[in-house]
């Protein structure tokens, strides 16, 4: 740029006189314009004169030997699996020649890893050796521990003999183990000892500690003595834990107090303690030994609204109970998915005859796993197959599939179960039967209702005076009088009670039938049966709605009367007293 400037300054004066050109050097304002549309390249980096060498990193090329780290867990598992699966001889060699710095962490973990009991006491003895290592309170309470878990009771009590002697502090946690292990060995005698020494030494003892001497004083029928020390626990303040509410439910449940068990149950939910796996699992086991359904099905619902499961072997156990009383067992299966896969229906295949061939079993087996994994358009497919080819299924399949379809609401598959059961000749459980019923009447399909109410007779069952009086009065509602007749006429002399016939006579006024209603309690009453208030309110209900004042005053001025001879009865009959409940709020 500035050579151009040059050659315009040296010829300026020829410019000058050819062209008497102005060229921006004279002094007026577009002088620098005109110097400024001179083009110049700016660039937008200047040129490098030198370039230097990149630096070459000096670390580079150096390969340093970096030694891999080492996890404590990873010399935790090495360590327990040398005595495990070594001779000591081998196993001490190989300590010797680990790089670790031996802790009382690294040691006691290793003896909570469980090793052979033997290798344990050596490697405990070794390591006391280790220079700048001593053994403190925790590594000794744990080698307590594995003596008292093997029962080696003498070898424990010198452990916490050394313990005493070099004057390692014994803490609130020694003296636990102690009265546990004592009283597991049978030595009432030496854990209330110990109990009473850990107290005048001044430790202090925790929930764990009070909970634990409770379960001791519990298992040697020491009531009152455990009741004192879960009252002076309350006074020091402190908390019951979920332990402490199951050494308490499992006492009562053994004693047979199952509904204080159960009271208790609620009480530590309300307290936010939740039942865990363990608690559930004891109470269940004490159930099965008693018998009590009731409340396992209680334990049952809980675990399956919190999604806890039984141990197998509990299951197993709770499986049979429910199956020999003739309960349903739909819901131990629901809450254990795992184990109906595993063994679908492992006792009704015990049960099946002798002459069954092996396809029934494989194909009853497939069922029961359809069943499991909710495959219902399968199962449908192989039930009408099954009816197609005269296939005799076992009575507890087909109990499975009704239970399992009443829950899932499918009435086609569950009718479809019943009517091969009625085709093969197949009687079912009562609880089968009730709760095809139940599905029925949920779903309005009410028709099919006599033809079940008709099989549980012939199975010799009895639906009983409420849930037959209930059934009918039900049909009433719904304007089926009819049906409810037959239901009626399937009965029993002796259950054609006064329930049953005030609900009968409820049918009919339910449907404007007011004649037959009449007539049905004239026929009640030609038969000897006693009318109940609850039968008046039924006729003085329909009369009224049937504007038929004169049979209104006239059953009016009856009941007054059944009213005052009633106060003076102190025990009504059952069936009227629960004619009296069912109806007692119809006018």
């Amino acid at each position: 740029m500035f050579t151009k400037h040059a050659s315009f300054r040296i010829f300026r004066p020829v410019f000058a006189v050819c062209g008497n050109w102005d060229l921006g050097y004279g002094r007026g304002k577009n002088a620098f314009k005109r110097i400024h549309c001179l083009q110049e390249v700016k660039r937008s980096r200047p040129f490098k004169k030198f370039y230097k060498p990149a630096k070459k990193n000096r670390n580079f090329d150096k390969k340093e030997d970096v030694e891999p780290k080492v996890y404590t867990k990873d010399v935790l598992r090495k360590v327990s699996n040398l005595l495990r699966y070594s001779t000591w001889e081998c196993a001490q060699e190989e300590l010797e020649n680990l790089s670790v710095r031996w802790d009382s962490y690294i040691i006691n973990q290793v003896l909570k890893s469980h090793p052979p009991m033997e290798k344990a006491w050596l490697f405990f003895n070794w390591a006391s050796k280790l220079r700048g290592f001593k053994h403190d309170h925790f590594t000794y309470t744990t080698m307590l521990d594995i003596f008292g878990e093997a029962k080696r009771i003498s070898s424990m009590n010198l452990v916490f003999q050394q313990m005493q002697e070099k004057g390692i502090r014994i803490d609130t946690v020694t003296y636990t183990s102690l009265i546990h292990w004592l009283s597991n060995d049978g030595d009432l005698d030496g854990s209330v000892k110990m109990w009473n020494e850990m107290r005048s030494k001044g430790c202090h003892p925790t929930v764990v500690s009070y909970t634990a001497y409770m379960k001791v004083l519990f298992n040697h029928n020491r009531v009152k003595d455990a009741t004192e020390v879960y009252k002076e626990m309350i006074r020091d303040g402190c908390t019951p834990n979920c332990y402490t509410y199951t050494v308490l439910m499992e006492h009562l449940a053994i004693s047979g107090k199952f509904n204080e068990a159960m009271e208790i149950f609620s009480k530590m939910q309300e307290a936010g303690v939740q039942p865990d796996k363990a608690a559930c699992n004891i109470l269940v086991e004490k159930c099965c030994s008693a018998g009590e359904t009731r409340t396992l099905a209680k334990i049952l619902k809980y675990m399956k609204e919190n999604s806890l499961v039984l141990r197998k072997t509990v299951y197993i156990e709770a499986q049979k109970l429910l199956r020999n009383v003739g309960e349903s067992d739909v819901l131990l299966r629901q809450v254990h998915p795992h184990f109906s896969a595993e063994c679908p229906h492992e006792d009704s295949m015990h049960n099946i005859d002798n002459t069954t061939t092996e396809t029934n079993s494989v194909e009853e087996a497939l069922i029961s796993d359809m069943l499991t994994k909710k495959k219902f358009v399968v199962v449908d497919y192989l039930l009408s197959e099954m009816m197609d080819r005269n296939f005799h299924l076992h009575s507890e399949i087909i109990s499975m599939i009704m239970e399992v379809y009443s829950t899932h609401c499918r009435l086609g598959g569950a009718l479809l179960a019943f009517k091969h059961s009625v085709k093969t000749g197949v009687l079912l459980k009562k609880t089968v039967y009730l709760s095809l019923i139940g599905l029925l009447i949920r779903t309005n399909s009410f028709p099919e209702v006599v033809e079940i109410v008709d099989e549980i007779h012939k199975a010799e069952y009895s639906l009983g005076t409420h849930l037959t009086a209930l059934l009918i009065y039900r049909l009433g509602c719904v304007g089926k009088p009819v049906l409810a007749a037959k239901i009626f006429d399937l009965l029993p002399d002796d259950q054609k009670n006064t329930a049953a016939y005030t609900a009968l006579i409820s049918a009919y006024f339910s449907c404007g039938d007011s004649g037959k209603g009449l007539r049905t309690y004239e026929i009640m009453r030609t038969k000897g049966i006693p009318s109940a208030l609850g039968t008046y309110n039924v006729l003085l209900s329909g009369l009224d709605r049937c504007g038929k004042v004169p049979e209104l005053e006239t059953y009016r001025k009856e009941k007054k009367s059944l009213q005052a001879a009633t106060n003076f009865q102190h025990q009504l009959p059952e069936e009227e007293m629960i004619c009296n409940l069912l109806f007692a709020r119809i006018c």
